[in-house]
């Protein structure tokens, strides 16, 4: 039996002004299920919006009071990043990915979303021709809607079918062009949870040299791949990157999840040295600089869009990224709580007629973490997010993500204790309200 039925489902959308609710966006339903829970008082299995779970690192805490206290709050920073979080960012990379990248070329950013979106302008402009954007999906939607604020084009394609060595050929086709500026994908996944592999950043690696073209590896979930144990500075195994295998790559590492400080709004943007150092005449031109790739992109555009980041915040990241460099701090460990949801939301949901879409790496069954996506029958992606709705499950849908599979992604960071054996009745429910034809 349905919690909500159709009319007050419908009666919300229009409440909260949603066109389509099937093609809803995250920010969309979130507002569903906020006012179906507060005009009925029944709660949602929240699964929409990607918000850390888990308690804010206190370290981080403790080391921002500590510097507004010893007042860094009256002056500007400096839009490179303050000298303390550059060092420990260097070293953090040299710890988790065994990758040396300088203390100038990790540059703070006021979020990832705010390192993706200078890097897109830096990257769209850097040579003329090369102005699109090739998105390797499923992948955050939020990315393409920046392209849409800088009138930038991009393309994709849904890795889906194109895993391991087919990887190589989809790419070459699309790369041949000539036209592509940067590649972008998140490693693990959001929406799917997968993890590209070895062989397949090796791929993106060789011909990003070939193409000259950027990789923007978006690195949210760090080290949150919990099948391997990455939780040890300076110690294999590191956490997989394509820095191993080219010299054009921006890393974007955010503290929001890892050490769940996504209130403060901070990230870094980590460039290759040899990119950060590489001279762009169209760059010059259209900047009236020396054309060099990172100053550029610090001095003439990051620094128009949030003209540095907070200083407190500077300090609490380093700080943070300290502790975990000398092993006091392990990250990964405090996320992974992530997973053991992962796990017993997953067994509700397939033991109720849902499968997992994304299920499987080249050589591995997809791990358990943050996010992960469920399909049922042959139901649509949008018919499946609103049928949902009516059981008081929110999500959103593949089809906003660039998949060209059916399902939905669901996210692990609202549930609690107390809400499986809820979501194991609404599950229980749908399943006999949607028989499956075998």
């Amino acid at each position: 039996m349905k919690i909500f039925n159709e009319a007050l489902v419908e009666q919300a959308a229009q409440a909260c002004h949603i066109a389509n609710l099937s093609a809803a966006t995250i920010g969309e339903i979130l507002l569903i299920a906020q006012y179906l829970e507060r005009e009925t008082g029944i709660p949602f299995i929240r699964m929409d919006q990607g918000s850390p779970g888990l308690p804010v690192n206190r370290y981080g805490v403790e080391a921002e009071k500590a510097a507004l206290d010893r007042g860094v709050g009256s002056q500007y920073p400096a839009a490179a990043g303050i000298p303390e979080l550059k060092r420990e960012a260097s070293r953090f990379v040299k710890a988790f990915l065994n990758i040396d990248i300088s203390e100038r070329s990790c540059v703070p950013t006021v979020g990832s979303v705010a390192g993706s979106f200078g890097s897109f302008i830096a990257c769209t402009q850097r040579t003329p021709g090369k102005n699109k954007v090739l998105f390797i999906d499923p992948g955050f939607p939020i990315q393409k809607s920046q392209l849409r604020v800088i009138g930038a084009e991009w393309v994709e394609f849904d890795i889906y079918l194109h895993r391991g060595a087919a990887l190589e050929s989809k790419l070459e086709s699309m790369l041949q062009q000539g036209d592509i500026a940067a590649i972008i994908y998140s490693n693990p996944n959001n929406p799917a949870w997968i993890c590209l592999e070895e062989e397949e950043l090796a791929t993106i690696g060789k011909l990003a040299t070939k193409h000259d073209v950027i990789v923007m590896e978006d690195l949210a979930y760090f080290c949150m791949d919990f099948r391997h144990d990455m939780g040890h500075p300076f110690e294999p195994p590191f956490s997989p990157t394509v820095a191993r295998y080219t010299d054009n790559y921006i890393l974007m590492l955010s503290a929001s999840k890892i050490f769940s400080y996504a209130g403060q709004r901070m990230a870094l943007t980590c460039i290759s040295d040899k990119l950060f150092d590489r001279h762009f005449p169209a760059l010059a031109e259209r900047y009236h600089d020396a054309g060099v790739f990172g100053q550029t992109l610090i001095a003439s555009i990051l620094y128009m869009i949030t003209s540095g980041c907070t200083a407190s915040t500077q300090y609490a990241y380093a700080e943070m990224l300290r502790l975990s460099t000398e092993g006091t701090i392990n990250f990964v460990e405090d996320t992974r709580e992530y997973a053991l949801r992962a796990e017993k939301m997953k067994k509700i949901f397939t033991g109720n007629g849902f499968h997992i879409v994304y299920d499987y790496d080249v050589t591995q069954a997809v791990g358990d973490g943050f996010f992960f996506t469920i399909g049922y029958g042959n139901m649509s992606s949008g018919e499946l997010l609103r049928e949902l709705l009516y059981y008081g499950v929110s999500s959103i849908s593949l089809s906003t993500t660039g998949s060209e599979q059916q399902g939905v992604r669901a996210c692990t960071s609202r549930m609690r204790d107390d809400l499986y054996p809820i979501m194991e009745e609404r599950m229980r429910a749908f399943h006999e309200d949607h028989p499956i034809l075998q």
